[in-house]
């Protein structure tokens, strides 16, 4: 039988992160001593008050069919969270709740974008950005960044890309994957340009809560009721309560494009999972202990392994501010990113993702979300691995 594949599907690339996680855990599956780097998600549990409210809503029976835009309860409590955490002003009907950050991206490019549009989205990138636009049949305008400007765009670069046919910006900070985040005047200068040019941002600010050495996260919507209009905002759970698996995201948006992405849940995947989002409630209005000791934690990781990585000969990396990513340089060490990750891995038995992932060649990523044991461990094996390309 002759299949044929669409050309939407034909397209695509698998995602790396899942791929080289998937294999690092196969690996480990087989007793191989592997330390995993790859994974973006938090190695800590999930607060224990949201188990037990999603505990409880199962235990009474909430398993059935919710709002394909999510339960009122939850869609008032992220609107509740905008106005106390951010100043934004957001009614609930203007909140969409989704299958994890992801799929609010995914939603949010499919309701705005069409083949003849152009979304410019920064370099190095989320590797999903440029994959979901092409299913929407637009073009991806990539613009790329170094380690020299901390991975950030500059207002000059955005003004040039953007043409008749741009219709959003994609803005994630802080970023996924080099830890960049842009300052209260940088988030301005963009959205200003936006607004004067008519054009939308999708702002993922799913890392918002991971941020460090008393930086603060700043929404592009805040700044005036133009940038507010101008503006949508993906979040989600993952990050900064361990929900990764939960798949449980959001988006705030004016209402026309909340009432587009609603009609196109209502048609795909319809409600996320019901008792999921009792839980959800519980992480927003219960105790936020948590992240206070969490983000000790990874301030000391990412202390240990920035210092460490920029100790190896051939290895240059910028500190990240937010998340929990580490984007270390290693073009001096002759092999491109893959090559390098490829052999990391069966010679050193460590995971890392290939920069070229995230439009970045020059690059790897190493998450620090994980023990400061395998940290230190991981870290020596790539200083091991380094030191025999350079004999």
């Amino acid at each position: 039988m002759n299949y044929k594949i669409s050309h939407r599907a034909a397209s695509l690339s698998s995602s790396l992160t899942l791929v080289i996680d998937a294999k690092a855990k196969q690996m480990k599956a087989e007793g191989q001593d592997v330390v995993g780097f790859g994974a973006g998600e938090p190695d800590f549990d999930t607060p224990q008050h949201i188990k037990d409210a999603c505990i409880k809503a199962l235990n009474e029976g909430f398993t059935k069919y919710t709002p394909a835009s999510g339960i009122p309860e939850l869609r008032q409590a992220i609107a509740d969270k905008f106005k106390r955490e951010n100043g934004l002003s957001y009614k609930p009907s203007q909140i969409i709740v989704s299958c994890g950050g992801k799929h609010s991206c995914y939603n949010v490019i499919i309701a705005t974008c069409e083949a003849g549009d152009e979304v410019i989205i920064p370099a190095p990138y989320w590797l999903s950005y440029p994959e979901m636009v092409k299913l929407a049949g637009a073009t991806p305008v990539i613009l790329q960044t170094t380690d020299k400007t901390e991975f950030k765009v500059t207002p000059a670069q955005l003004r040039a890309a953007i043409t008749p046919r741009t219709r959003l910006f994609v803005l994630n900070s802080p970023s996924n994957p080099t830890g960049s985040l842009y300052s209260r005047e940088e988030i301005k200068a963009l959205g200003d340009i936006c607004v004067e040019k008519g054009v939308l941002i999708m702002s993922d600010e799913i890392y918002e809560k991971l941020v460090y050495d008393g930086a603060e996260h700043v929404s592009v919507a805040g700044f005036s009721q133009a940038h507010y209009d101008h503006t949508i905002i993906v979040h989600g759970f993952a990050k900064a309560y361990s929900m990764t698996g939960w798949r449980l995201g959001y988006m705030a948006a004016p209402e026309p494009i909340a009432k587009a992405v609603d009609a196109i849940q209502s048609h795909s995947t319809s409600n996320p999972t019901s008792f999921a989002q009792k839980g959800a409630v519980a992480a927003l209005n219960g105790p936020q202990d948590h992240l206070k000791t969490w983000l000790a934690e990874y301030t000391k990781r990412r202390s240990f392994a920035y210092q460490r990585l920029n100790a190896i000969p051939g290895i240059s990396c910028v500190n990240a501010k937010g998340a929990f990513y580490l984007f270390p340089n290693i073009s001096k060490l002759g092999l491109n990113s893959t090559d390098f990750c490829a052999k990391l891995l069966e010679q050193e038995k460590v995971a890392a993702v290939p920069g070229i992932a995230f439009g970045a060649d020059d690059y790897i990523r190493i998450s620090y979300a994980t023990s400061m044991a395998n940290i230190e461990k991981g870290i020596a094996r790539i200083e091991n691995f380094a030191k025999s390309l350079a004999k």
